[in-house]
């Protein structure tokens, strides 16, 4: 029986032009070498599977290579890549940082260093998981890495390059490996079937380059295993039984039905799947991989980040035209939600149910809202009541309203006036963002007392309603004493100060140093709009300054506390010196 050669090792690239996803780093590999341009030590790092280990040898070859070609390629014929390709090159040693990770271990390598090669131009030195190496032989290493003999090169790969210290990677050539592509994975994956006579669908190809991740080894080993699992036919059906992998028609179902709000068929389907032993973590990884699928099919100019099979792209065309953004990233952050929450669920099944039924909820929102001028992603909102049943509606323009529920303020989108309008202020913590997707709201109509209210009708913003200074006081004492729950600190600095009224409605106030006007800054938008309503008067401004001989606060040191309150109360000064006690410092 002859021994099997995994593909992983029988396929395994002879040249840079057979290396799959990495062009970049084999071109300027090859450039390097025609044009004799190269480094004395080379650090190639990336995942796993990416091809690291396979291009330092093909470096290790072809720089000794007798016959080059004009390409920058090994001839594969020369006594050199004879050797190499038996693996008995007496100019190439392969170590792994593993083992030979300590400072004894280094100090032979240099030995070896100083023997110049036998046969060809280069020795090369190949350590793999170099980051395993202890900083003792890292340290060990930099003088000869430095400066080595000039036959010698060295290259070094890892997985873990941050782990590897300063003084190594300033003297390395350092090539960033990247993950392999689906597409080039499946056109390497159908060139091995080919070589082996083995018939395998497009799909099942694309199903195994996603199990991979990336990996070109890990996707040669799941082939091999495939292949010994159900012979030279490989169908989707039989990949996706082998690999546990869910088949795409339960996503697409279970999507329509979430689009449908049939939350009677969505806990159908769900059940279905994890009758068939499917995790419903895997499911919820997954459906958020379909959604995401989804989602990037909105724009064509992200079509590319899909990693699907042509033929199942149109289908996901179809299906993501019914969608709206808004909708999906809704559904996305359920999903999302739920998949963090999965593993400490008690209940997991209810857990996952729970939001498959709140994804069918959000299902009822009505079509985004479009933007209003300016660049900021969301529209600003004018909160008002409800109006009586008996009132006539505003003549005001068709607005846009978001759905509520039962015992629920209406959220109203209003055109913004021309002039600048005191806009409500509505807390962060006043809006719930519900499981549909409504935004609930509570107190979003305040009483009398509220420190903004919206005016309907726009020419009131151009009042100019005279007031007293007594009128102002009235006035920012009732907004400071509402600052008192919300927040004490600022309401404790206002409450001493007084504001003087000014020509031209400008209002004044002579703060004690800087830390103040900053706080007053943060809150200067809605002061303005509390003092605008309550003295009728749109034109008044509001100018804070620090006064000249006020210093800065600075804190106080114990002794200086001390000192402080011993003047206050001399009886401490007493106390200290009965006790004889000390302040530490």
């Amino acid at each position: 029986m002859d021994n099997f050669i995994v593909s992983a090792r029988k396929y395994r690239p002879q040249t840079f032009d057979t290396v799959v996803g990495q062009a970049t780093i084999t071109n300027t590999l090859k450039n390097a070498i025609r044009h004799n341009q190269l480094a004395q030590a080379f650090l190639f790092c990336g995942p796993r599977g990416v091809g690291k280990t396979t291009c330092a040898r093909i470096l290790a070859k072809t720089i000794n290579c007798e016959h080059l070609s004009p390409s920058g390629e090994a001839c594969d014929q020369c006594q050199s890549c004879t050797s190499f390709n038996e693996n008995s090159s007496f100019n190439i040693y392969e170590l792994d940082g593993a083992s030979n990770n300590s400072v004894d271990d280094i100090r032979t390598l240099v030995d070896q260093v100083r023997i110049p090669p036998q046969m060809g131009k280069y020795k090369v030195y190949i350590i793999d998981e170099v980051h395993m190496l202890s900083p003792s032989a890292f340290n060990a290493f930099l003088k000869t890495l430095e400066e080595p003999p000039p036959y010698a090169k060295f290259i070094l790969a890892t997985t873990e390059k941050h782990k590897i210290i300063p003084t190594i990677l300033s003297r390395c050539q350092i090539f960033d490996f990247r993950r392999i592509t689906a597409d080039d994975m499946v056109g390497h994956l159908m060139f091995v079937a080919g070589k082996e006579n083995i018939s395998i669908d497009e799909n099942a190809l694309h199903i195994i380059a996603q199990k991979a991740d990336g990996a070109m080894r890990d996707a040669l080993s799941i082939f091999d295993q495939l292949v010994s699992f159900a012979g030279n036919d490989l169908k989707y059906s039989t990949v996706i039984e082998n690999l546990n992998v869910l088949d795409y028609e339960y996503y697409f179902r279970i999507s329509d039905q979430i689009l449908n709000a049939d939350i009677a068929g969505t806990l159908l389907t769900i059940d279905n799947i994890i009758g068939k032993g499917f995790d419903g973590q895997h499911f919820l990884t997954g459906f958020g991989e379909h959604l995401r699928n989804l989602l990037v099919c909105k724009d064509p100019s992200t079509l590319r980040l899909m990693e699907t099979a042509p033929s199942i792209r149109n289908r996901y065309a179809e299906q993501a035209a019914r969608f709206q953004a808004s909708h999906l990233l809704t559904l996305l952050d359920i999903g999302n939600r739920c998949d963090l929450a999965y593993k400490i669920s008690n209940n997991k099944r209810i857990h996952l149910e729970l939001a498959l039924m709140q994804m069918c909820s959000a299902s009822n929102k009505v079509p985004a809202v479009p933007k209003q001028r300016g660049v900021q992603a969301a529209p600003q909102t004018v909160i008002t009541p409800q109006p009586p049943a008996s009132q006539p509606p505003p003549a005001t323009p068709a607005p846009y309203v978001v759905p509520a529920r039962e015992n629920q303020t209406t959220v109203v989108e209003k055109p913004r006036p021309a002039a600048a309008a005191v806009q409500a202020t509505v807390k962060l913590r006043d809006l719930k963002e519900t499981v549909s997707g409504t935004i609930s709201i509570k107190q979003a109509v305040k009483p009398k007392d509220s420190k903004a209210e919206v005016l309907e009708d726009p020419a009131a913003y151009s009042k100019a309603t005279p007031f007293t200074q007594e009128d102002l006081n009235a006035a920012w004492k009732e907004y400071v004493t509402g600052l008192k729950s919300e927040m004490p600190h600022l309401y404790n600095s206002l409450a001493g100060y007084i504001p003087i009224l000014k020509d031209n409605f400008n209002i004044e106030i002579t703060l004690e140093n800087k830390l103040l006007e900053t706080d007053l800054f943060r809150k200067k938008g809605e002061m303005l709009g509390f003092l605008r309503s309550r003295l009728d008067n749109y034109q008044l401004s509001l100018t804070a300054k620090v006064e000249e001989n006020s210093r800065e606060l600075k804190p106080y040191t114990d002794k200086e506390k001390f000192d402080k309150m011993a003047a206050k109360n001399p009886a401490l000064q007493k106390l200290k010196e009965e006790l004889d006690l000390e302040i530490e410092y």
